[in-house]
């Protein structure tokens, strides 16, 4: 099993969610993130003052994949998540862990525990 961690743009979520869903990933845990890496924050204006947002919006995706579905989640998760044809600075970024174990709260222990 994987662990497929995703960094995504918030307005590439719900069709994210839609694509996976079509393959046959049900399940996943979405968590509001904030980050920079290459786009080093933006400008903005308040109230006629100029600011600096180092820390950008996005949302971080994990799930839990067997083996043979990995491939298939990072063709959809790449493809859907792109602004554009090559993509774009800022669209992302997806890690690929493995997974020894899972253990559920209702106690069952296994690679199929999750």
């Amino acid at each position: 099993m994987k662990l497929v961690f995703a960094v995504i743009q918030p307005t590439k979520l719900e069709a994210v969610r839609e694509a996976l869903q079509r393959v046959g990933v049900e399940r996943m845990t979405v968590a509001d993130a904030q980050g920079y890496a290459r786009q080093k924050g933006r400008t903005a204006m308040y109230r006629g003052h100029e600011y600096k947002t180092n820390l950008l919006r996005k949302i971080a995706i994990e799930v839990v994949v067997n083996d043979d579905f990995v491939d298939r989640t990072l063709e959809v998760i790449g493809s859907v998540a792109r602004t554009g044809p090559e993509g774009t600075i800022g669209d992302g970024k997806i890690f690929v862990v493995p997974v020894d174990q899972t253990i559920d709260f209702g106690g069952h222990r296994g690679p199929g525990a999750v």
